[in-house]
């Protein structure tokens, strides 16, 4: 038996991890429900409401709770504040400003918005490829089948 505890594992924050992991769950948790679903069938106005309600939750989590719960673990446990700077390994993006080589000054806390944005890339892409699939998956493929000149197929017949 380990005696690590890996949730103590600084980095680790549970409340963001969670949320992260279940809000992609309940995402993509419609790709079943929609392979269920007959694609031609019309949605009850009781079933859109809650259709409605329930992608308004999903979003809701995505872009507000997730994105929240890392800025928050990045303040409070990972102490990425802007007068923290970033120096790198073997401080190659130490900052010209305070000796370095690099025309930059990082400091964490851009580091922190830039993975908020990544965060939010991330559920924007998801949703854009759920909600495209959504709408896509009653259309069948059609072959196109070779003609003649005078418009008949040419296939054969066993």
């Amino acid at each position: 038996m380990l005696a690590i505890d890996i949730l103590r594992w600084p980095g680790v924050n549970q409340a963001f991890l969670f949320s992260f992991v279940f809000t992609t769950l309940l995402s993509v948790i419609v790709v079943p429900i929609g392979k269920r679903r007959k694609f031609d069938r019309k949605a009850t106005w009781g079933e859109a409401m809650l259709g409605a309600a329930y992608v308004f939750a999903v979003l809701f989590l995505a872009f507000g709770v997730v994105p929240h719960q890392f800025i928050d673990h990045a303040d409070k446990d990972l102490g990425w504040r802007k007068d923290k700077l970033v120096y790198g390994p073997f401080d190659i993006l130490k900052s010209d400003t305070v000796g370095g080589n690099f025309p930059i000054t990082l400091s964490y806390e851009a580091i922190r918005d830039i993975v908020v944005v990544v965060i939010h890339a991330y559920y924007i892409g998801l949703m854009i490829y759920l909600f495209s699939w959504w709408q896509k998956r009653g259309v069948a493929v059609a072959k196109e089948v070779v003609s003649s000149s005078y418009g008949r197929p040419l296939t054969k017949k066993s």
